[in-house]
């Protein structure tokens, strides 16, 4: 299988339970970040990742209140570089034993002195390492040199340890898709579990114009949708499709929630038009309907799997096709 059996009973499971509660929206992913600080200062990321400060981090109770308020069967640890943030070992244990499953996204540069035999290997726990390209691109986005070379290494080490790791690779104006080729070459060949592979979008926060237009992305993603034909993807064939201009769908920002070091992010991971610590207020203030509808000028060239590949499976629904062609993907990928 794609994604590892007890991931996917959890998450249809999830989905059966708040389609019989009536909920028409619900989140099915946290985007956990316990920290702003970052060790590396990387050219599409926010600017307050390159100046978070340790000490207003999150203190591991909030982070777990989170967890709780929001139900989502998943929890991305971002950031930040979550490697960094002191509490990591105990965040990871207590999301397990709420039997929830934990993606922990790094650049891998502390992997090994602060995840690699300190936090044992979990079915529950994936590790998710960050590479934007070869060598040469991929320091260059990360802005220093050989954090590639330890992101690789790193890579062959966790899975010689028995982790799960997968990778994420972000694609920019500037990317050759020929190069993505080489890094699926590379990756699938260490035995990676599979690649996330998603358009960049500009954060408010990120000046130098590295960002693609709809139709930038569109050129790109019909390469990558063949790409997916031959390597273990975790995109979805349909939200590829949708990257590559084949197919439509409205958002679902609240299928990806954000809680921050300045509390629930809103309306998106992407967008934060406000920051509220109650989750009442964010989830019940946000105006869902809007922010859906891809009206607003911010929205006009996002195409982020964290806004779309919720509305894929909400759309499901309503084509037996997509549903009986996305369990073939899943059950034979």
């Amino acid at each position: 299988m794609r994604f590892p059996i007890h991931i996917t009973t959890d998450m249809i499971g999830h989905q059966i339970r708040q389609a019989a509660q009536g909920n028409k929206r619900f989140p099915f992913v946290l985007m956990l970040e316990p920290l702003y600080t970052c060790n590396l200062a990387c050219i599409g990321c926010a600017s307050e990742r390159h100046t978070g400060k340790l000490e207003d981090r999150l203190p591991l109770e909030s982070c777990l209140q989170a967890v709780d308020d929001c139900g989502a069967p998943a929890v991305s640890i971002c950031g930040g570089e979550p490697t960094v943030y002191p509490e990591l070992r105990e965040l990871v244990a207590e999301i397990i034993a709420r039997r929830r499953h934990i993606y922990l996204c790094t650049n891998a540069l502390l992997l090994d002195e602060k995840v690699l035999g300190v936090i044992e290997p979990h079915r529950r726990l994936t590790i998710n390492i960050h590479l934007d390209g070869m060598r040469e691109t991929h320091d260059s986005v990360c802005a220093r040199d050989g954090v590639f070379d330890k992101a690789i290494e790193m890579v062959d080490e966790a899975k010689g340890r028995g982790y799960h790791v997968l990778t994420n690779t972000t694609i920019f104006k500037e990317t050759d898709i020929d190069e993505i080729e080489q890094l699926c070459e590379l990756l699938f060949g260490l035995g990676v579990d599979g690649m996330l592979i998603s358009p960049g979008y500009q954060y408010e926060s990120v000046e130098r114009d590295i960002f693609l237009t709809r139709e930038d992305m569109q050129m790109k993603f019909r390469r990558v949708l063949e790409l997916s034909r031959k390597y273990r993807f975790t995109s979805t064939p349909m939200f590829l499709e949708f990257a590559a201009g084949q197919r439509d769908y409205s958002c679902s920002p609240w299928s990806t929630v954000t809680f921050t070091p300045k509390g629930w992010k809103g309306p998106c991971y992407l967008i934060g038009k406000s920051h509220t610590w109650s989750w009442e207020e964010f989830w019940n203030g946000t105006d869902w309907d809007y922010w859906e509808s891809r009206q607003d000028d911010l929205c006009q060239n996002c195409a982020m799997h964290s806004g779309f590949e919720g509305s894929v499976v909400m759309d499901l629904r309503r084509s037996p096709r997509d549903m009986a062609r996305l369990a073939a993907w899943n059950l034979l990928g």
